[in-house]
Formats: C-alpha cells, structure tokens, sequence
C-alpha cells in the first residue's frame, strides 16, 4: 500500500472522515433539544420533576458507560454506532406519544444508553481505522472538525425548533429528532468494520506506525474503494465482553500514562461542559434583554465552533503550550464572567475556543497512550469521569451561586484549569509518553 501523504490522505481516510462528520451533525440535529424543558413544563411536572429527570438522565449514562465501551470492544463498534442513534430515536418517540413523567424518565433513560453506546466506541473506531491506515496523526484535526460539525447541528437545531414548533407542535419537533436518528444510523453503516492494521509498505520518515497492541482481533479484507469495508468474523483470540472490560480496566490501573490521560480528559472537559448549562443566567445577569441572551450565547458557541476547527494548529503545542492555553482560557473565564457586562462575553466566548481546543487535545492524547486491546472500554472511563465530575460541578455551582452570584461561581469553576495548566506543565517529563504529531509520527508528548 501507498504510504499516506500528511497534506494528501487516502481517500479511505477522506471517506472515514466524511462519515464521521455526518454522523456527528444528524446525531447532534435533534430539534427537541431546546425545547424539552417546555414539553415537560406544558405536560404539567413540576420543577423538582423536571431535575429528577436530569439526574436519571445522568445516572443512566454513568451506569452504562464503561459496560457499553467494553461491549464495543468485544463485538462490533458499527453496530454499536447504528444502535445509539436508533435508541435515542425511541426515547424521542416515547416522549411526544405519550408525553408522561414515567415516559420521559424512560426516555432518558433510553437516551443516556444511547449516548453511552456512542461514547467509547466512536472515538475508539476512528482512532484504530486511522491507524490502521497510517494517519492516525490526523485523529486530533478529525474530531476536532466531528465536534463543530455537532456544535453547528446544535445551531441548526435551535433555529429550526421555534418555526417547527410553530406549525405542528410538538409531535412535528419530535418527529424531526427522530428523523434526524434515524438518517445517522443510516450514516453509521457507512463506516469501516476493520479491526486490525493494514499491512503497510516501509513508511518514509513522517508517516504514521501502526501500533499492533493498539488493534482487535483478525478482520476480514478491505473492501472496495468507495464501499465501507466488512465486518470481521468472530476469531479463536477475541476477547469477550468481561474479558474487553477488564483489560481496559487494567490499563488504567497499571499504566500510569494512561491513568493520567483519563483524568485529564475529565478536568479539561467537565468543566466548561457544566458551565455552559449556566451561561444563559450569566447573559442574563449583564442586564440585557431576555431577547439580547441568544445573541451573547451565539458567542460562545461560535467559540466552540472555532476551537475544534484549530485542531491542525493545537497539534503543534507541546506539553507547555497546551498548559498555557488551558490557562489562558481558564483566566479570560474568569475575566469574561466577572465583568459583569455583555462585552465579558467575548472574553468567555474566547475562553469557551480555548476548552473546546484543549478538550480534542486532550482526548487525542489519550487515543495515542492507549496500547491494549480494551481502547472503546478506556475512552469510556474516560467519559464517565467526565460525567462524574460535571455532576460535581453542578452541586459546587448550585453552592457558590445561591451566596454569590452566577459570575463568582463561574470565576471559582474556571480557576480549576490554572490549577491543571501548572500540573500539566509539570507532569510527565521524564516518560516521553508518546502522542500523536503532524504526519502521523509518534512523537514524545513531553516535547
């Protein structure tokens, strides 16, 4: 095989690449998205109903996340990718048939499994195809551009509810959300079903090394060019689901590496993750209008949509610069949301570029650390302690913020990453662990 230009992919890699991003956008284009809360509230729940419905929303994601990665790890992670969005189609459906409390709890509960079905085994899948093509380099560049394709289907979303709504209710946005799912199952059967290395000719310098450990059991061929490749046969040495778990499980806990990766992946993305829940009563707080709030929450979403885009250029950053811009992004937080003024939403629109950019960043750092077998099993550690700590931040914002202020408890929230810039910067230097560089090369992540 033709070793892979760095600036020229395969066009395996393009394809991969298209899919996922149509993936990411029909499975984040859910119309219901903004209006949820008020099919709850018109149903007839109660506030304290509407918050029991978030917690087992939460609890339903945390319980199934790492089962879910180790199930993907032994058995098929397209299959798993079609399933998500086809789950959470069924928890749409649920809602606006039979629009209940006991309905919506099993709707979330629907919906948490699929999102944690997705979870793990997603980033896992793309990690080992680009791999297996020799471009895993490109992995960080690839989800960064997946992640603005779900922002911008997030927008999408919000801008369509309202005239949707306004003209068939919400049995018409319901119908739309399922819709969307049902188009991104279809997407999902487009991607490879590859699990080992392709063997490749002796790369020049710059190209990508495939990492045998990193791979799953024997796959069949490669298909031909333009058709997603076949799902491989079940073989003597592949790992069941309790055998898949606790070889993640033993990744972690034996690889320090790792272990570091994973709770880095959870300090950078949990928090700004929690605060953007918030950030409409920080907008409202500045005195402006309520019809003025989306217009300052188009910032930071904008930010979002950017920092996953800057992915190429983050890449660059060693261990130093990506401690710099986590703390960076941590003080224009907490700037942007101590101004007290709509303008301090530029600052926190540029803080919100900076997380989204040390989020890929981060997560691509631990694709390039995992060496085992159980790699959907460890993303999925890695998520569900995200979700823990989100969970966290919730209770210490609740906290802050009663005593406080919405802009206080978002300065408190935002100190976290200094915090983390300092052990970033510090960690690490004498393992030279590696992560992946431009061209697809290996190299030490402590550069």
């Amino acid at each position: 095989m033709t070793p892979i230009s760095a600036r020229v992919p395969d066009p395996r890699v393009r394809r991969l690449a298209a899919t996922l991003y149509g993936y990411a956008f029909l499975s984040e284009l859910v119309l219901l998205y903004p209006v949820y809360a008020l099919l709850f509230s018109d149903t007839g729940l109660s506030v304290w109903q509407i918050s029991s419905l978030f917690v087992i929303w939460s609890a339903s994601s945390i319980l199934l996340e790492v089962p879910s990665g180790a199930w993907a790890d032994a058995v098929s992670r397209r299959l798993l990718l079609c399933l998500a969005p086809l789950v959470s189609a069924a928890a749409f459906a649920l809602w606006v048939i039979v629009p209940s409390y006991p309905a919506f709890a099993v709707g979330f509960v629907l919906w948490g499994a699929g999102g944690a079905l997705a979870s793990g085994a997603l980033e896992a899948l793309v990690f080992t195809e680009l791999d297996r093509l020799g471009a895993a380099g490109r992995y960080a560049r690839t989800i960064g551009r997946a992640r603005t394709a779900e922002t911008l289907a997030l927008l999408a979303s919000v801008v369509l509810a309202a005239p949707v709504l306004a003209v068939g209710g919400y049995p018409a946005v319901g119908a739309a959300s399922v819709l969307a799912c049902l188009l991104a199952a279809a997407v999902a059967t487009r991607f490879p079903g590859n699990r080992t290395p392709a063997p490749v000719s002796p790369a020049p310098s710059g190209a990508a090394r495939t990492n045998p450990a990193a791979t799953d059991p024997p796959a069949a061929a490669t298909g031909a060019a333009g058709e997603p490749e076949p799902e491989p046969e079940p073989g003597e040495d592949d790992l069941g689901w309790w055998a898949s778990l606790r070889a993640g499980l033993a990744e972690v806990r034996a690889d320090p590496a790792v272990r570091s990766a994973v709770l880095l992946v959870a300090a950078v993305t949990a928090v700004w993750g929690a605060l953007d829940e918030y950030t409409p009563l920080l907008a409202r707080d500045t005195g402006v209008a309520a019809e003025t709030v989306p217009l300052l929450l188009l910032l930071t979403w904008v930010g979002v949509s950017i920092g996953g885009l800057l992915a190429p250029a983050g890449e660059r950053l060693g261990r130093r610069g990506q401690a710099a811009l986590l703390g960076f992004a941590g003080l224009a937080l907490a700037a942007g949301a101590l101004l007290g003024r709509p303008v301090g939403f530029v600052l926190v629109g540029l803080a919100f570029c900076g997380l989204q950019l040390a989020s890929v960043l981060a997560e691509a750092r631990l694709q390039a650390r995992i060496t085992g077998p159980g790699r959907a099993t460890v993303t999925s550690l890695a998520g569900m302690a995200t979700d823990l700590t989100i969970i966290v931040v919730y209770a210490g914002y609740g906290l802050v913020a009663t005593a406080a202020g919405n802009g206080v408890a978002f300065a408190v929230a935002a100190a976290v990453y200094p915090l983390v810039a300092v052990l970033l910067a510090l960690g690490g230097r004498r393992r030279g662990v590696p992560a992946p560089g431009r061209g697809g090369q290996r190299a030490a992540a402590g550069r």
